[in-house]
């Protein structure tokens, strides 16, 4: 079992950037997968992106690709999420999530789940 605390949200300009943090607890880091998902009011959970457990792949959203980048940092349980150029419509709940050895894309997929920080992009 994993413990997810996301950090690093906030109120930014369009244009601007953030950076996430997720730190885990509970159980050996290196052996999950993990994923940033996001949802807006009135929207489906998304994918944003996410990493291996080795760190040696990551896949992107459509929708943030070329502006954000997924990374992991094993020896301090963490993973990040850096957002450049962020727009208006990346405006939504960041979520951090993990699922143990699994190479996952679907939100349905990953067991462990943090409890989310907002991110508002203002225009």
């Amino acid at each position: 079992q994993v413990q997810l605390v996301e950090s690093g949200g906030g109120l930014v300009q369009a244009g601007g950037s953030l950076r996430l943090s997720c730190a885990a607890s509970g159980d050996t880091f290196s052996s999950y997968t993990m994923g940033w998902f996001r949802q807006a009011p009135g929207k489906e959970r998304e994918l944003v992106a996410a990493i291996w457990w080795s760190g040696s792949g990551t896949t992107y959203g459509d929708s943030v690709k070329g502006r954000f980048a997924i990374s992991r940092d094993n020896a301090k349980n963490t993973v990040f999420l850096t957002m450049n150029s962020l727009r208006p419509e990346d405006t939504a709940v960041y979520y951090c999530a993990a699922v143990w050895l699994t190479w996952a894309t679907t939100w349905s997929t990953y067991r462990y789940w943090g409890q989310g920080t907002q991110v508002t992009v203002s225009s």
